[in-house]
This record gives structure tokens, sequence and C-alpha cells, in this order.
């Protein structure tokens, strides 16, 4: 994917998992991007390590993909956030 596909797809799945796991977090809309781009990568990863797939472009299995490794991210952020 492109650079500028990659922060489409990174603000939609990240906007996906503040929707699903809502909360006060701060960062807004660069937080949320970023957000999403690294569970795309991280959702991605482990994906491959389980034997579930990779993200590969616009498509139900990567979004999900993407959005599992998002939620992870975030979980993770507001668990060291806390602290």
């Amino acid at each position: 994917m492109g650079f500028l596909s990659w922060i489409i797809f990174g603000l939609i799945t990240g906007f996906l998992a503040k929707w699903i796991m809502p909360g006060r977090d701060g960062g807004g809309f660069i937080m949320t991007t970023l957000l999403g781009v690294a569970g795309a990568f991280v959702g991605g990863w482990i994906g491959v390590q389980l034997g579930f797939g990779s993200v590969t472009g616009f498509n139900p299995g990567s979004i999900i993909t993407a959005v599992i490794g998002a939620l992870f991210l975030l979980f993770v952020y507001r668990l060291i956030s806390r602290s």
C-alpha cells in the first residue's frame, strides 16, 4: 500500500478501535491515525505469527486484523498512562 493508503487505513482502524473501546484518551485525530497505523502493523505481525494471515489491503480480514492490533495497543496505552 502507498503512504496515503496507510494513513487512510490507519484513520479507519483507529476510529473503529476507539469506537469499540471508548474512553478519555488524549491525542485527537493524529493520535487516532497513528494508533490505527501501528495497530495494523501489530495486528499483521501477530496474525502472521499465529497463522491467521496479514494486512494486505482494504479487505474485511485486514481491517479486522488491524482493529484487533489497534485495540491491543489502546489497551496497553491505557495501562501505561494510568500509572
